[in-house]
This record gives C-alpha cells, structure tokens and sequence, in this order.
C-alpha cells in the first residue's frame, strides 16, 4: 500500500498541493502587508488552472514509474517456475538459476 502511495497517489497530487501551497503563502503574505483587508479569503478553486495540475501531476507520474522501473530492481538470469500444487501443498514460484555444460 505504502508503493502504491509513493509512486502513484504521490505523484499524481504533489503539484496540486505546492500550488495550493503556494497560493496560500502568497496571499497570507498579502494579507499581513495590507493590514488584513483580505481576512476571510481563501483559495479560489474555480481559480486553479487545473488542467495545467493533471497534467503535471500526469508527467511526474510517468517520470517516477519510469524510474522505478527502469533504475530498481536486478535482473534475474535463469528459468521461472511458477507456483504449483504438489504433495498437498503450494509450491511457491521462485527462478531456477541456468545450467552451465
């Protein structure tokens, strides 16, 4: 659940949230400068360029799965046996390493 997190939902709502972020530092620097005429305000989000958010929200996604699976993980030499059922119980799957003549 945890990678799921991280290299999905993460990805998908970290521009949003710095925006949002943004937005608010922004106007609460506003607001102490202006002597709190606009107390009560908050985020306008009809104001938020949200097509703008998905999309870069979109890109970090695929820039993450594509380093996930590119850069982790070692590749495995050697013949996938999968699970199987044997003597009444499960053999799990595993890879057999090759045979050298």
């Amino acid at each position: 659940m945890l990678r799921v997190l991280l290299t999905i939902v993460l990805p998908l709502l970290l521009p949003t949230a710095i925006y949002v972020a943004w937005l608010m530092a922004t106007q609460w620097s506003a607001r102490g400068s202006a002597g709190g005429s606009a107390q009560g305000e908050g985020v306008r989000w009809t104001a938020l360029p949200w097509i703008w958010l998905a999309a870069a929200g979109v890109v970090l996604l695929v820039l993450v799965l594509l380093t996930v699976t590119v850069h982790f993980g070692e590749p495995e030499t050697g013949t996938y046996v999968p699970p199987r059922y044997e003597d009444g119980r499960v053999v799990p799957s595993h890879i057999e390493p090759r045979r050298t003549p």
